[in-house]
């Protein structure tokens, strides 16, 4: 978990932690139930593997998400929300709010 010393502005520590490429995607997916790795792959498609492992394992270190492995054969892993994760839900609903607005005022030009 990173060091809160190290922001001058929540806004800075807010973007850190939720401002990776498919971070807040990830969270977004996570809000209303618990999935594994491919099932969060379909839900995004643009990310390849290993940026999606990669922002899975920095939301993990980050404590917003949990991440549970099954001893079972094939390996079961699953992710959900941990309770930091679900503060930053109003958040998510913000963006999703002000993206709506922001599509519903756009044009195709």
């Amino acid at each position: 978990m990173k060091c809160a010393g190290n922001y001058n502005c929540p806004v800075e520590a807010t973007i850190d932690l939720i401002g990776g490429k498919y971070k807040a995607l990830i969270l977004w997916h996570l809000i209303n139930k618990t999935l594994r790795f491919n099932e969060i792959s379909k839900l995004i498609p643009k990310a390849t593997p290993k940026m999606l492992t990669q922002q899975l394992r920095e939301l993990e270190r980050d404590l917003l998400i949990i991440r549970v492995v099954y001893p079972v054969v094939p390996p079961k892993v699953e992710y959900s929300l941990s309770n930091l994760g679900k503060s930053i839900i109003p958040v998510l609903d913000a963006m999703c709010n002000w993206g709506e607005g922001y599509l519903d005022g756009q044009s195709c030009k």
